[in-house]
């Protein structure tokens, strides 16, 4: 054998613990989850081969379409707000002389706080009434009050103005890092030709952090598709099912049902969906990433 496949084959036998604990605990649940779909238990008892049962009973919910749905407008709705909020902040952050670290300090903080204690502060935030701290604000300016988490039609912004809240400080760090790789003579050049600072921000700065903003864009699609915490701690799905979505969905057939095999399922077809958002996302965005 020569030297080089003996090294081959040395760096196989390191590496091969570290493969045979990660599929255990990563692609074995994979497989468990996806048998489990065709299965009907409650995961005491035996379980009893169901076939395609459970996604029958899936796609015979009424619930179904509305909670994907709602899940498709909550990720639209975390795009238009989430992404360029962070990119504004991280970019204005950017330019302060004084007070950077601070500021900083400041955008981050909102990631510390844990997701639930977050969601709950912003459920009296947005309490009803003149007695809200939101409506409080909005007298101020001679708006309100507002239903805000009893209407239908403003529940769902206000779970996505919870969401940004609490994830804008990784994406904002992450700018600031990635602002850090730009060219200073870009932006010589830039002012020399006499271009503002939004010109700038447009035509050297962006297309400099392209790849950086695509693969936040595709985490943050992720991460809106598998919303949880918020409908659930702050609406319960409600007001008539406004912001039932589908992990919430998938949440109730295990823990309020029982129906696991009903559960997995729904968890399955959710994953083959953000399989295909992904595989679709890469291909459509591989040539502009690439410039």
């Amino acid at each position: 054998m020569s030297m080089r496949h003996r090294a081959a084959w040395a760096g196989l036998i390191f590496l091969l613990p570290a493969l045979v604990v990660f599929a255990y605990f990563a692609w074995w649940p994979i497989a468990q989850s996806v048998l489990l779909a065709f299965q009907q238990t409650n995961l005491v008892t035996p379980a009893e081969w169901v076939g395609w049962r459970n996604f029958e009973v899936l796609f015979a919910d009424p619930l179904l379409p509305t909670a994907a749905l709602n899940t498709l407008w909550f990720t639209v709705l975390s795009l238009a707000i989430g992404l360029p909020i962070p990119l504004l902040c991280a970019v204005l952050m950017s330019e302060l002389r004084r007070g950077g670290t601070v500021a900083r300090v400041l955008a981050y903080l909102p990631v510390v706080i844990p997701p639930v204690v977050a969601v709950l502060l912003f459920k009296v935030f947005f309490a009803p009434g003149e007695s809200g701290v939101a409506n409080s604000l909005l007298a101020v300016v001679g708006l309100g009050p507002l239903p805000w988490l009893q209407s239908a039609e403003l529940a769902m912004p206000s779970l996505v103005i919870v969401a940004t809240w609490s994830g804008a400080g990784t994406a904002i760090l992450i700018y600031l890092a990635a602002l850090t790789g730009v060219s200073t003579e870009l932006y010589e050049a830039a002012e020399l030709d006499g271009a503002s600072v939004w010109r700038r921000v447009w035509h050297v700065t962006l297309p400099q952090m392209r790849g950086v903003i695509l693969i936040l864009l595709l985490l943050q699609i992720i991460g809106a598709i598998q919303v949880f915490t918020e409908p659930y701690v702050m609406t319960d799905g409600g007001p008539a099912n406004a912001t039932v979505t589908v992990m919430l969905m998938i949440y109730r057939y295990a823990f309020l049902f029982g129906n696991y095999g009903v559960a997995t399922a729904l968890s399955v077809l959710l994953a083959i969906v953000l399989v295909l958002v992904s595989a679709v996302y890469l291909r459509l965005t591989r040539s502009w990433s690439t410039r």
